[in-house]
This record gives C-alpha cells, structure tokens and sequence, in this order.
C-alpha cells in the first residue's frame, strides 16, 4: 500500500510536495484529488492538519469561475446545519449521498459504452435482421392465409356428387 503523500504548507502560502521536492499550485493539489491520490497538507512549522482547509479554498476557486455547483440556497442549508444538533450526521448523509450518485453515475456510463461501444454498422446490420426476422414472419402469415383461402376456394368449386355446382 503505497504511503500518502505529504505536502508541507509554509507562511508565505506556498506548497510543497515532499514527494516530488518541489513546489506545486493549488491546481496541482486539485488534480491530486482527481488522480485518487492519497495526500495530506501539513502546516509546515507546527504541522498541523491543514487538508481540509486546502480544500475547501480549491472548491471556492472552483466556485467563483465558471458554473458554480453549491447555489446560494444549498450553501445557506449547510451553514445552517452547523451547531445543530445533526452537524455529525450530516457530513456523513452527504458523504453517503455523493457516493450513491458516483456509483449511479458509473453504471450509467458503463452502460452507455456498451450502447456507444458498437459500431453504427453493427448497429445497422443488428436492426437489418430485426427487420427481416418480422418481415419474413409478416410474409409467412399472409402466405399462409392465402394459401388457405386458396384451398378453401378449391375445395367449394369442386363439383358435387349430384352434378350441381
């Protein structure tokens, strides 16, 4: 099991990541989290915990450009949750809550790939056979009901036995 990564904040804000001694962004941390990699950022004087203020200061950078994912509303339910007496339960219903929709969001994609996986020809030629399997059926239906009138239109022009039609 590989050790987690340990990334030194210093005064002067700056980051630095002991694994690769070097200096590294905020956006770097961000892709840290996007890669799953397993990391902590540690005051680099008293070395205190300093993860999740780092990133919550990358989900407010994230915020304030582009479409924002909290609403205003959503924001003021969470710090309304704080000093209440669920505050415990909450993180976990929302930690909870997020993984039931990764894990919905992975199905979804997995069974759109094997929609998408297949070419548009085998696609084509799939629904072809579709298409002539019910065609062939529809023809034998007719053929057969045709071939029953016919019979049955033979068998009333026969003549009958007293020579009458």
């Amino acid at each position: 099991m590989a050790q987690t990564r340990i990334i030194k904040k210093y005064p002067n804000r700056r980051l630095y990541d002991t694994e690769i001694s070097s200096y590294i962004t905020l956006e770097e941390v961000r892709q840290l989290v996007v890669d799953g990699e397993a990391f902590e950022v540690r005051d680099a004087k008293t070395g205190d915990d300093l993860t999740r203020s780092v990133l919550l200061q990358i989900i407010s950078d994230h915020e304030e450009r582009g479409q924002p994912m909290f609403t205003t509303q959503l924001l003021s339910q969470i710090i309304r949750f704080y000093g209440d007496s669920l505050q415990g339960f909450m993180g976990s219903y929302l930690e909870k809550s997020l993984q039931v929709f990764l894990d919905q969001q992975q199905q979804f994609r997995s069974q759109l790939n094997n929609i998408m996986g297949r070419t548009p020809w085998s696609m084509l030629n799939d629904m072809t056979e579709r298409n002539m399997d019910a065609w062939k059926s529809l023809q034998q239906g007719f053929l057969s009901a045709a071939a029953s009138r016919v019979r049955e239109s033979e068998g009333n022009a026969k003549p009958k036995k007293d020579g009458k039609s």
